[in-house]
């Protein structure tokens, strides 16, 4: 089994209009609404090849339910926790002009002390019946700063490989846990070790872990 993990979950909406200026009103002709987060993005592509992925992570209020549904039209298993706070959206409006989003993301929940052990708790159940663990995206608002790292122990406790697609002080964090494979794009990678070439960028990050 392939566990996918978003720890911070979004309704995403897309908007599109036929083109974006600044200071003024738009008519938007299409407008979709679907689950998101990085992990969820994993988990749904995992579906179209074919495998039988279970997603996991933080949701929270009346959007939280919303992604959950969506979840179980999607036909994506879900063992999400549920938490007080409200989950985060986002919104891309894409001018169909010249083909550019401007994306707006929101941060996500406060999480508290006790909704992330009753998560780490459900995670740890789930990583023992996965050969495979792939943690994905932000963390929201009051997540211990080694969070992903204490995800990537308890795999690797329960034999699960796992794939990290993080950035900033989360990626870097966690790279002390020694995960299996990270996954940064070239915008994340050169602001994690300062360095504008992929190759040498890739060479600091091993470096640290």
């Amino acid at each position: 089994m392939i566990l996918t993990v978003t720890l911070n979950a979004a309704l995403d909406a897309t908007w599109s209009v036929d083109s974006l200026r600044p200071r003024t009103s738009h008519r938007v002709d299409d407008a979709q609404e679907r689950a998101g987060g990085k992990g969820i993005n994993v988990a749904r592509v995992l579906g179209v090849l074919g495998h039988d992925p279970v997603a996991t992570g933080l949701v929270g209020g009346s959007t939280g339910r919303r992604i959950l549904d969506e979840l179980h039209g999607a036909r994506i298993r879900s063992e999400f926790v549920e938490v007080a706070g409200e989950s985060r959206r986002t919104l891309a409006v894409v001018s169909r002009d010249d083909g550019d989003a401007t994306v707006f993301n929101g941060r996500g929940p406060s999480v508290t002390e006790a909704e992330w052990q009753l998560f780490h708790r459900r995670y740890a159940a789930l990583a023992a019946a996965a050969r495979v663990v792939v943690l994905s995206g932000s963390a929201p608002p009051g997540l211990p700063a080694d969070a992903y790292a204490r995800l990537v122990d308890t795999a690797a406790v329960a034999g699960a490989l796992t794939v990290l697609d993080t950035s900033g002080p989360d990626l870097l964090r966690a790279l002390e846990a020694r995960p299996d494979v990270v996954k940064p794009n070239a915008e994340e990678i050169a602001a994690a070790t300062g360095q504008s070439d992929p190759v040498r960028a890739a060479a600091a990050l091993r470096s640290l872990g």
